[in-house]
């Protein structure tokens, strides 16, 4: 069992070692020089990969407001740069990302999966999808080998879609 008096420097610690910052009130409590001399450590994120001068991706098929029978089949355009599966560094080289009835994701972090972004890290070029009946919006996000938007992004405009039975 932690006794009382160690507790809160154990907590600083973990946190330290984790990144995180102590709250206000136990930043200085008196624990030991551990409490006071500790500052919270900055994430350090990879420097986003920049992309070349005109590239562009765009979604082929459907078209903005094409009215599709689901299952369907989206189709990506790319040009300007290469695609790449995830994991596999190479200049100007990245992987899809179909946003799915949501908005941009944080560009200096990975793209999060979930049903509302959806991977293509084997270089994928297309996609059969299923969505229900209703009106969807869909976005490509061009991305690194760490699924992080290049710099500028390389991103398609939003397609709206009507999906019937």
């Amino acid at each position: 069992m932690i006794r009382q008096s160690l507790a809160p420097l154990l907590c600083l610690v973990l946190l330290a070692s984790c990144g995180g910052a102590p709250p206000e009130d136990e930043a200085d409590n008196g624990a030991g020089p551990a409490a006071e001399t500790a500052a919270p450590r900055e994430i350090m994120l990879p420097p986003r990969k920049p992309s070349p001068e005109g590239a562009r991706v765009w979604i082929v098929s459907p078209a903005e407001g094409e009215e599709v029978v689901s299952p369907f089949v989206v189709e990506f355009g790319l040009e300007g740069m290469e695609l790449s599966p995830a994991g596999v560094q190479g200049e100007h080289t990245g992987h899809h990302h179909l946003l799915v009835d949501t908005g941009l994701p944080r560009m200096d972090l990975p793209i999060t999966t979930d049903g509302s972004h959806i991977h293509f890290g084997n270089a994928q070029t297309g996609v059969e999808l299923s969505l229900e009946p209703g009106t969807h919006t869909i976005r490509l996000l061009l991305a690194d080998d760490l699924h992080i938007p290049h710099d500028p992004p390389v991103m398609s405009e939003a397609v709206t879609i009507m999906v019937t039975n």
